[in-house]
């Protein structure tokens, strides 16, 4: 069970790494606590070993998507 949760905590980890290029490029702050959020969780899980981290982690990401702080996605009109 172990390996399972450290599996996932590195994978919070490696999408913490990568919201944190995002908002280097971006500087959008919805992005920066998106990846603060997956770090703390991911890291967090690591220093317990224990599950539930990754669950609020998790719900918390959710949360602050459903607060529309992801950053909107701009998506060309298709070609005709």
């Amino acid at each position: 069970m172990e390996i399972i949760i450290y599996i996932f905590a590195a994978s919070f980890i490696l999408m913490a790494l990568a919201l944190m290029f995002t908002y280097q490029r971006t500087r959008h702050y919805g992005v920066f606590l998106l990846g603060l959020a997956y770090g703390a969780a991911g890291g967090l899980a690591i220093v317990l070993t224990h599950w539930w981290p990754l669950v609020a982690g998790f719900v918390l990401v959710w949360i602050l998507r459903l607060l529309g702080l992801d950053p909107d996605t701009h998506r060309a009109p298709p070609a005709q």
